[in-house]
């Protein structure tokens, strides 16, 4: 009977995966290709290891991981908001509250006037 711990390995290495890497990587929303590049391994063997690990296909488990990503960026823009970031305040400000910058244009007889700022109704 021959020895077992002398016979040659036949077949591919077996891929492990760092499942917190791997979902840390989704949160990042970082793409297949990048998340098996860090993996060193096939963009397919990292959609067979989530049907194995998670019973889900990769998009299905990206779309559910990404969200701890995306709230953790907005927490960080409201901190920095708060933190009084002039910049970021106005950006929220636009995307979250739906303020805009409004240029307001009156016609005269006299030709054209610009009068420039947010009009009363929308501060």
């Amino acid at each position: 009977m021959a020895d077992d711990a002398n016979r040659p390995v036949m077949g591919r290495p077996v891929i492990e995966i760092d499942w917190d890497e791997f979902e840390k990587l989704c949160e990042l929303q970082s793409t297949l290709a990048e998340i098996a590049g860090w993996f060193r391994c096939s963009e397919d063997t990292i959609e067979s290891k989530c049907k194995e690990y998670y019973g889900s296909t990769f998009s299905e488990v990206f779309a559910q991981k990404r969200g701890k990503g995306n709230i953790s960026l907005r927490r960080a823009q409201m901190q920095t908001a708060l933190d009084g970031n002039a910049i970021m305040q106005i950006f929220l400000g636009k995307n979250r509250l739906g303020q805009a910058d409004k240029q307001e244009i009156e016609l005269s007889t006299d030709g054209l006037q610009i009068i420039l700022g947010a009009k009363p109704d929308s501060v």
